[in-house]
């Protein structure tokens, strides 16, 4: 909602902080709130009941205007929580009949997976009660090898480990809590290596509507593993690891064991509370970070980078090509004060090989690679006596169009500015098979954790 500034008029701001507008019963949460908003002045003075035009220091503002004005405003808060309350109670229903769709759908594909085992042969019957605090979302009765089993499935439309995990204690309660040949399943739409390894670990089976499967007793012993990801399932984490949420992801990797708030955290990374926040979430989801009272730190800092390289695409931008003449010590020089800060921030910086030449140095290229913006180009040319590539193109720079990159960076020799080491370590690892070589050399030494 958008108030525009203007002043109160002091009786009605006296009505609103003296809590008179309590006269009107205001009963429900929606009216609780419009108490919370008539105090602040803003709030009341905003809504559209044309007040700018009264005279601010009129001492003998007519009473009945006054409670018009609250009245009016109890009719449109009253209102906007209807609204509010439909809104929710629309939304409910349609998750219900989403989770009723994925249920059914998954139950189908369920029979036909265990359909095509000879030894099984599934039952029309229905599972019996179960009993506890909330029994399984479905359940599967069949026979095997004479012997009469249920399947009781737990549902969820989200297969990350977090969610797994809930699932998995859902199942061991109701396993716990019922005698019989019960044999625990969890389903969703789709499960990860993590989110399998878990059902392994603790002892059941899993099934997804992607093909993925594991289930075994009595004999029975089915497995089906898909190699691929479904393709939402690569776009989540592709938006993970897009340039803004790798902000995020690039400050908490620098000290993984650091706690963050949200707000510091978006400070920190340039990016909005909302989109820090959904960074969080995801991360939170897949179980890659833990949660106290000081905020929130990476508990799995090695498989986050693991899925980062797995879905790196470089930096957006261009590539130049060119040839400079100066090499040794005199090159080192150049580079220097190429690179030194301007304004407080740096322009340019080495990238790749030439970055884990100061980071960890592993193997040496007949080019050096730098990140630069339109300042930092220039300083390059000049002090590298660049020109152009016809003679033979020992340095590329590359342009990215994210500028926050050169936030990114650390100084390992005074003067020498670098890509930080996980930038360093996701380029190299995109360089080929001899920058894979280096990358794993890097992350022994400079990502030790």
């Amino acid at each position: 909602m958008f108030f525009r500034p203007h002043a109160i008029h002091p009786r009605i701001a006296s009505l609103a902080s003296c809590g008179a507008i309590s006269r009107f019963k205001l009963k429900d949460q929606g009216h609780r709130r419009l108490q919370n908003a008539c105090a602040d002045r803003h709030a009341l003075i905003n809504h559209s009941l044309s007040l700018s035009c009264v005279n601010e220091n009129d001492a003998y503002l007519p009473e009945r205007l006054i409670q018009g004005c609250v009245l009016r405003l109890c009719s449109f808060y009253k209102t906007v929580w209807k609204f509010h309350q439909i809104h929710y109670f629309q939304h409910t229903l349609k998750m219900q009949e989403s989770m009723n769709s994925l249920e059914h759908q998954a139950a189908e594909k369920l029979k036909q997976l265990l359909g095509r085992v000879p030894a099984i042969k599934l039952e029309d019957m229905q599972p019996e009660e179960i009993s506890g605090d909330s029994g399984p979302d479905f359940g599967v009765c069949l026979r095997a090898f004479g012997c009469s089993r249920t399947l009781v499935c737990e549902l969820s439309a989200n297969g990350q480990p977090r969610h797994v995990r809930n699932g998995l204690f859902q199942l061991r309660n109701i396993i716990a809590n019922n005698r019989g040949n019960l044999v625990p399943i969890f389903v969703a739409p789709y499960l990860s290596t993590d989110s399998q390894a878990l059902c392994r670990e603790h002892e059941v089976g899993f099934f997804d509507l992607h093909g993925n499967a594991f289930i075994s007793f009595d004999g029975i012993y089915i497995e089906r593993l898909v190699a691929s990801a479904p393709p939402a399932e690569k776009r989540k984490l592709k938006s993970l690891f897009a340039p803004k949420a790798a902000h995020v992801l690039l400050v908490m990797l620098r000290d993984p064991e650091r706690a963050w708030r949200v707000a510091e955290l978006a400070k920190a990374s340039d990016v909005s509370l909302g989109h820090a926040s959904n960074v969080r979430v995801a991360l939170f989801d897949r179980e890659w970070t833990l949660v106290g009272s000081d905020g929130i730190s990476l508990a799995k800092p090695s498989a986050l980078l693991d899925a980062w390289l797995d879905n790196y695409e470089a930096p957006a931008g261009k590539k130049l090509g060119y040839y400079t003449p100066l090499h040794g010590r005199a090159f080192e020089e150049a580079v220097r004060k190429a690179l030194r800060w301007e304004a407080g921030k740096a322009h340019a910086a080495l990238a790749s090989y030439s970055a884990a030449n100061w980071l960890a140095p592993y193997a040496r290229t007949g080019k050096s690679f730098f990140y630069a913006d339109d300042i930092g180009l220039e300083k390059l040319k000049n002090e590298l006596q660049l020109s152009s590539a016809s003679k033979g193109e020992n340095v590329e720079i590359a342009l990215p169009k994210e500028k926050w990159l050169f936030n990114d960076t650390v100084e390992p020799v005074p003067g020498f500015i670098c890509t930080s080491p996980v930038r360093t370590y996701l380029d190299l690892a995109a360089a080929g098979e001899r920058g894979r070589e280096a990358a794993e050399h890097l992350r022994r030494e400079a990502l030790k954790w």
